[in-house]
């Protein structure tokens, strides 16, 4: 298993839906376009049933959100972020109760 494998694991079941809204050519999204590119695939392996919801609109800065159970919704900037960097912010969304 690959260092980056070992990162991406099952949500929570506290986590009920992720969305990440990015722009599709702003440099502020890049990282995430990155993350998308890199890594959705083995995030949807590990979350088959998973509600990801990637959402694209032009000039949008690029966010994360995460809605937990009783309808609760966090989300945190992503803006000018590595691939890397998004798949830590998005772990640390997924795995703490909130």
């Amino acid at each position: 298993m690959t260092a980056v494998a070992r990162k991406i694991s099952a949500f929570q079941p506290f986590v009920k839906e992720v969305r990440i809204h990015l722009c599709q050519k702003s440099e502020a999204s890049k990282g995430v376009r990155d993350f998308v590119e890199k890594y959705y695939v083995d995030l949807k392996k590990a979350n088959p049933n998973f509600p990801i919801l990637i959402r694209e609109c032009s000039g949008v800065l690029p966010k994360l959100y995460a809605r937990y159970e009783y309808g609760r919704e966090e989300n945190t900037p992503l803006s000018n972020l590595s691939a890397e960097r998004v798949l830590e912010t998005l772990n640390a969304m997924t795995s703490q109760r909130k």
